[in-house]
């Protein structure tokens, strides 16, 4: 095998592909990736050999075709730190590797592609297609939600749900549930699957925040996602996923609109007192056509008002402030309703119009 190609694009290639390489291995050969040379194009292909593998492909000036396992992290540090010129790669006997870029000339030891596992073939469903900037918003506004805790696997994943002509995402973890929906261009099948929140993080972190389509196909097990020349193939979770339409209460007796940003920096302020206590408690109190937030703590305390417009009761509730704060950072829309039922029941968070979202955030029992 030698090829020549940028450094700026094998930089990059191999960064795409590191992003299914875990730290947690179970192979030493996966602590490498694969490298193709064949018909003027470079084939790159990174994974876990459990949730996430991904493939990239880049054009090179392929001089002998041939491939090899290369170690990721040394050579990916190498290739970052190298000029932006043309690179020569060159595999010599018992898998040896020559760089050459300018003046730099440097050896590395690579591995039998053999050894490397066999990537498996996915038949995937008729693909669905949404633009990348909206796939990677709904991701973001949703999978800080997803559960960390592996006692319940099912909900370290997000339930991507394909109904009506919509794509909806759900995930939750006990203590919040967020949901985010958009209107898909054309009408598909209805399907539901269990995609792990690992593998949608770094899915979005590949996503380009232009209108060009992300490609998505669903097939027994696994699911693709086709981002042109980059694919990534993600095991689905298997299991049934909690019932969230349960969860959430369709009626309310006080509900609240008011400015997103006032209430995110007005708790943001309120948590600086409230990281000192347990559960990083903020107390809301809705009266009339206000909403003041405050928070006591050894360190001081914080009171604060927000003009609000009110329909229904005044009511007395307190949060985790991070909680309430993940569903701010992430809420686009210059105001919201809050919808409450008690102080016991969970706070849902709206859109004044529409149904792009939904976030549900459980309250802090307050005795006393």
């Amino acid at each position: 095998m030698k090829f020549k190609c940028g450094q700026k694009n094998l930089s990059s290639a191999i960064s795409t592909i590191q992003r299914a390489i875990s730290s947690r291995i179970t192979l030493p050969i996966l602590e490498g990736f694969l490298i193709e040379a064949k018909e003027n194009m470079l084939r790159l292909v990174g994974t876990d050999l459990d949730l996430i593998t991904i493939q990239t492909y880049i054009p090179a000036e392929i001089i002998e075709e041939g491939s090899a396992v290369i170690p990721s992290r040394v050579f990916g540090d190498i290739i970052r730190k190298l000029p932006e010129a043309d690179i020569t790669l060159e595999l010599q006997e018992r898998f040896q590797i020559d760089i050459k870029c300018q003046n730099t000339f440097i050896t590395i030891q690579g591995l039998d592609p053999d050894e490397y596992p066999e990537i498996e073939q996915v038949e995937g469903s008729k693909p669905i297609q949404i633009q990348q900037d909206i796939f990677k918003s709904m991701i973001q506004q949703s999978i800080f939600a997803v559960a960390s805790d592996e006692t319940r696997p099912i909900l370290t994943g997000a339930l991507v749900e394909i109904q009506n002509g919509s794509i909806s995402m759900i995930c939750l973890d006990g203590y919040r549930l967020a949901l985010r929906k958009e209107i898909l261009p054309e009408v598909y099948d209805n399907i539901s699957m269990i995609v792990p929140g690992k593998a949608l993080n770094e899915i979005s972190r590949i996503l380009t925040d232009d209108e060009t389509n992300v490609t998505i196909s669903v097939g027994g097990k696994h699911i693709i996602f086709d981002i042109g020349h980059t694919k990534i193939i993600s095991r689905l979770l298997e299991g049934e996923f909690v019932n969230y339409k349960q969860i959430i209460p369709q009626e309310y007796k006080t509900r609240v609109k008011l400015d997103t940003l006032l209430l995110h920096q007005s708790i943001e302020r309120a948590s600086l007192m409230a990281q000192e206590l347990e559960n990083n408690l903020i107390k809301l109190n809705v009266q009339d056509d206000r909403l003041t937030i405050t928070s006591n703590s050894e360190i001081g305390k914080i009171y604060e008002e927000i003009p609000i417009v009110l329909e229904g009761k005044n009511i007395e509730i307190a949060f985790n402030a991070r909680y309430m704060l993940d569903v701010l950072k992430v809420t686009k829309d210059q105001e919201i309703c809050l919808d409450f039922t008690s102080n016991v029941s969970p706070c849902i968070i709206r859109p004044i119009e529409g149904e792009a979202f939904c976030y549900l955030v459980l309250p802090v029992r307050l005795y006393g």
